[in-house]
């Protein structure tokens, strides 16, 4: 009975700091597809980016993974308002149909230049050496670098939380997409808030790429093969809602270890099955968005 409950102990601990990942990735895309009503099918391609540029510093400048972390999310940053400012520019005004097909066709093209660019191989970035190997925790035999993620996208959700609930700028953001028209009125750049907004999401997107990649490594077709579970996420959890999104994630996350533990070949048809239950049940989502 200890040998199951230590193995219980540590999938569900695997489980959400797979689930945190997932949360870091996908928060970008609650906030853009729920908030921002912006289908961008292209969001994994920022993670995809941020770890390709994380990768590059770490190779060619010879920095750390920490270190590398904000070059990556700053640089995917920047790409992301240069893409914002003119391709997604005349997207906001579009029906879902021309988003969803002007972002899938941003995702083909990213798979081709990075494929190009960097070939086709997996990469796994660097872990520092301080984050290597196990803990033991109660018995369970837990991995640093796990913890470690587990502590910093904890960290992270609660920031996301306060600026998007709690701040002026939150305040603006739910202001700007609920009536634009009246936000303009009352002096704000609506523009500006969702050029912001999007660049930010993007710019968490690149974070969990870069911290993710030793549970999701990099590769061309990231963007794509990564993509489903993205949506699932943010589809369970209910749009625009933050607090769906963690849970979901964490929910996703969990159910995905277990499931490929119990059942290695089939393990992935567990968690869609389960999340198809989900959905119909609660199909605006476990915390929609009134």
């Amino acid at each position: 009975m200890a040998n199951y409950l230590t193995t219980a102990a540590a999938l569900t601990f695997n489980g959400v700091s797979f689930g945190m990942i997932l949360f870091l990735i996908s928060s970008g895309l609650t906030v853009t597809l729920g908030v921002m009503r912006l289908v961008n099918l292209a969001h994994c391609g920022f993670a995809m980016i941020g770890g390709y540029i994380a990768l590059t510093a770490m190779d060619y400048l010879g920095l750390g993974l920490l270190a590398a972390l904000p070059v990556a999310i700053i640089g995917t940053m920047i790409i992301a308002v240069a893409i914002e400012g003119t391709l997604f520019r005349w997207v906001y005004g579009v029906s879902e149909l021309n988003q969803i097909l002007m972002t899938i066709g941003l995702v083909f093209v990213m798979v081709a230049l990075c494929n190009i660019v960097f070939g086709p191989l997996l990469h796994a970035l660097a872990v520092p050496s301080w984050l290597v190997g196990n803990l033991e925790l109660g018995g369970v035999t837990v991995s640093i670098y796990r913890c470690f993620l587990v502590v910093v996208s904890g960290l992270i959700a609660i920031g996301i939380w306060y600026v998007v609930e709690r701040t002026d700028f939150g305040a603006r953001l739910r202001a700007a997409v609920d009536n634009p028209r009246m936000a303009r009125c009352a002096g704000i750049d609506v523009r500006r808030i969702f050029s912001v907004t999007f660049a930010a999401g993007c710019g968490l997107a690149a974070a969990g790429g870069v911290l993710g990649t030793q549970m999701l490594p990099l590769e061309p077709y990231y963007a794509l093969s990564n993509l489903i579970l993205v949506l699932i996420v943010v589809a369970t959890g209910g749009l625009g809602s933050l607090k769906g999104s963690f849970a979901a994630a964490l929910i996703i996350g969990v159910i995905d270890t277990y499931g490929r533990y119990i059942l290695p070949s089939g393990g992935g048809f567990v968690m869609y099955a389960i999340v198809l239950v989900l959905l119909l049940a609660r199909p605006q989502g476990l915390f929609a968005r009134a």
